[in-house]
């Protein structure tokens, strides 16, 4: 058994760099339905149910001083790229789409959740309310919201679970709608030249800088700062059951990155990087408080989370019917807010190349939203939980 925190860390980020740098390595297809990231916590997951390692006082303290000052710097590091003024570049049509596929799935939770919540206990809210930031933004955001809800870390495998199996059967379907396009637009009745001239408007470029050795340590030193002055402004303010410090701290970092990607920093290619990193170590650090042995809820957990998709969908197509919106339209915004980055660019390429940017940049507007819509998500199922 491991009980030395050196040996603790040192188990986390090995296993967890070593995935990410087989999925980089073997282009597997296992990788596009299971995320090295969801891989990542269930294999430490079944690490910390063998006992791998203790939960000594030495481990546990490690644990909590690394979770919670590198959460805010990973939140800030996360949003720096997400220039909001490329946003305005998209056509309204698209951004209506976009907000249009976020409130259905705030409003597939919340409809999901008074359905089902009887057979949950009375902390699942804040499993969904952790899922809802997935689902509308990203799993950063999921992570910022766990931490705002203080949702326990064995509760954090059933949102796992629902994020990787509803989300991967989701995508196979939208991918497989792809040929159905013409039809459904027809049905709706939309013109679906419009995206050709957005596309050409929009006119991005990676204007990012290369990863440099001098960047790279500044954007770490500034993500630390800002962790920091998070921490501190959160201790000033008043607090309630649910507007924690540690959501106070969440709102804070976030505030600073959406802010920050206004300036030139948001140039620097280093950031993402650097807060890939920092999410793969704080989601290990979840896990290896989790057990497998907690989960003993997970196909009803599963069925909501399919629910939750169902709802979601239905409203969207009679959306489309109302105000013709195409199917590319409506199956970018889904996977914007439901996969963000890592899909939403996949499935426009899946259309056509040149529509990927507006996959990045709906991803884009999920990062910067979902932590609030996500909170905002999380008090609804409260109320209804209570």
């Amino acid at each position: 058994m491991i009980d030395s925190t050196f040996s603790y860390l040192t188990i986390l980020l090995s296993i967890g760099s070593l995935l990410v740098y087989i999925e980089h390595k073997t282009k597997s297809k296992l990788f596009e339905y299971l995320p090295a990231i969801v891989i990542l916590y269930f294999l430490i997951m079944t690490l910390s149910t063998l006992g791998v390692w203790s939960r000594s006082e030495e481990i546990t303290d490690t644990y909590r001083t690394f979770k919670s000052n590198l959460l805010p710097a990973m939140i800030f590091l996360m949003l720096l790229q997400s220039d909001i003024r490329k946003v305005f570049k998209l056509s309204k049509k698209i951004l209506l789409t976009f907000f249009l596929a976020s409130f259905s799935i705030a409003l597939g939770f919340i409809i999901s959740f008074t359905i089902f919540h009887n057979y949950f206990d009375s902390d699942a809210w804040k499993a969904f309310g952790a899922l809802s930031g997935s689902w509308l933004g990203g799993t950063g955001n999921m992570v910022a919201i766990q931490g705002a809800l203080n949702l326990p870390d064995s509760k954090m495998g059933y949102v796992l679970l629902i994020d990787s199996i509803d989300y991967a059967i989701w995508v196979m379907i939208l991918l497989s709608l792809v040929p159905f396009a013409p039809k459904f637009n027809r049905w709706v009745r939309v013109d679906s030249s419009i995206l050709e001239s957005i596309t050409s408007s929009l006119n991005i470029e990676d204007r990012c800088n290369k990863i440099d050795f001098p960047p790279l340590f500044f954007m770490f030193g500034l993500s630390l700062f800002i962790s920091l002055i998070s921490q501190e402004l959160a201790e000033l303010m008043p607090t309630t059951n649910f507007l924690t410090k540690t959501t106070w701290i969440v709102i804070f970092a976030t505030i600073a990155g959406i802010l920050t990607g206004l300036t030139p920093l948001n140039r620097e290619k280093s950031a993402q990087p650097l807060a890939n990193i920092m999410l793969y170590f704080i989601v290990a650090l979840i896990a290896s408080r989790a057990n497998f042995n907690e989960l003993t809820e997970a196909p009803i957990y599963i069925l909501t989370g399919f629910t939750i998709i169902l709802i979601h969908a239905s409203i969207m197509v009679i959306f489309a019917k109302l105000f013709k919106l195409d199917l590319f339209s409506l199956g970018v915004a889904s996977l914007a807010n439901i996969g963000g980055v890592a899909s939403a660019p996949i499935l426009a390429g899946a259309y056509n190349r040149a529509l990927i940017p507006i996959g990045v940049l709906m991803a884009m507007m999920g990062y910067i939203i979902g932590t609030f819509v996500g909170l905002s998500v999380a008090k609804s199922l409260e109320i209804i939980a209570n």
